[in-house]
């Protein structure tokens, strides 16, 4: 049987999406291609797919090998772009960073990325795109569900919410990049609407915009809370005290969170990036600026019929990501990158 090694320190920094992508992808495939692939955690040994989820130097060192006796895959979870925006880091280091990246994902035999957008992105890096593939994020209905209401009470009592207000969530580090000065300023045109905050800064005081952010946190407005880093296993009871997920950021790929809001019917309401487009079709709210942001809320905050459809559309692109299609999408790409390894792999299995 054939053998994947899923290779990753994701989970060394607590809070951050590619954990979150990383535990799914994993359990996803494990249990459901369990019959077809033995797939090896973090192994020493070279196996006929080296999956690189991460990119650490250790595992940058194994790749010629792994090209040598099999082939290797990296999931490109960011880019220049996304890190310039979230890390503030002194501008040798950061060159050399950048560097370093793209040469890792041009070192490995095929990349993957979550957003289709992202392909022209990393041609621009010169990588040929016949060596990218384009699969989604995953969110199992196992570990986000609606809870019964009296749950709902009995956490909200914990995190000090009022019971009878309209919540809005928001998800993610605490950076300059995900908008959360953006997310104030909407609470404080809102001030009978709660606003709570799940993430902190993962990254401590080289994440961009630590100082500014950092007095905000300790001295918010009346309406809004940072609850801050939430284990993922927690994360549940998060999405189900909310009524709407808010989303204001600058620069994205495809956010988990996004994804496990929809999962318990949660609307979501994102800024108007292009990267939206091609992944979440019509199922979202967006906005422009804080005055779209404000009026939408406030829209919805009497939970009527427009909200009730807005729910729907959640779940509609829920069920569009689902556990079969995403996991198809994984089995045909193992099939050929296995089939094919060591011999170049010139289609490009960008498909619906």
């Amino acid at each position: 049987m054939p053998t994947i090694n899923m290779l990753s320190s994701a989970d060394k920094v607590k809070g951050q999406g590619v954990l979150s992508a990383y535990v799914e992808q994993v359990n996803l495939v494990k249990n459901g291609l369990n019959d077809d692939y033995k797939i090896k955690i973090n192994n020493f040994n070279f196996c006929d797919i080296m999956h690189y989820h991460t990119i650490d130097f250790k595992f940058f060192l194994s790749i010629p090998l792994s090209k040598l006796l099999g082939t290797s895959v990296a999931y490109v979870h960011f880019v220049p772009e996304t890190i310039e925006e979230s890390l503030k880091l002194p501008n040798v280091i950061k060159k050399v960073f950048y560097k370093y990246m793209i040469y890792f994902y041009k070192s490995v035999d095929h990349l993957v990325v979550v957003n289709p957008y992202f392909i022209d992105v990393l041609k621009k890096y010169k990588i040929d795109e016949n060596k990218v593939t384009y699969i989604p994020n995953f969110v199992s209905e196992d570990n986000f569900y609606r809870y019964d209401e009296e749950e709902i009470t009995s956490i909200k009592e914990k995190y000090g919410i009022p019971l009878e207000k309209f919540v809005v969530l928001g998800v993610g580090q605490v950076q300059t990049r995900k908008g959360v000065m953006d997310f104030i300023k909407v609470a404080e045109n809102l001030p009978d609407i709660q606003f709570i905050w799940a993430g902190g800064f993962s990254f401590g005081s080289i994440t961009d915009g630590y100082k500014e952010l950092k007095k905000v946190i300790e001295n918010p407005p009346q309406n809004v809370k940072f609850l801050g880093i939430i284990n993922r296993e927690e994360m549940n009871d998060v999405y189900n005290i909310c009524d709407l997920m808010f989303l204001p950021s600058y620069n994205e790929l495809f956010p988990m969170s996004i994804l496990e809001a929809m999962a318990l019917k949660v609307p979501v309401l994102l800024r108007d990036l292009d990267i939206y487009s091609n992944i979440l079709f019509n199922y979202y709210l967006k906005g422009d600026n804080i005055s779209d942001f404000t009026e939408i809320i406030k829209t919805l905050q009497a939970k009527n019929g427009e909200y009730k459809n807005w729910c729907n559309s959640s779940w509609k692109c829920h069920e569009f990501y689902s556990k079969d299609y995403v996991l198809k999408m994984w089995k045909k790409f193992y099939d050929e990158i296995y089939s094919n390894r060591n011999t170049p792999f010139r289609r490009n299995t960008n498909e619906k």
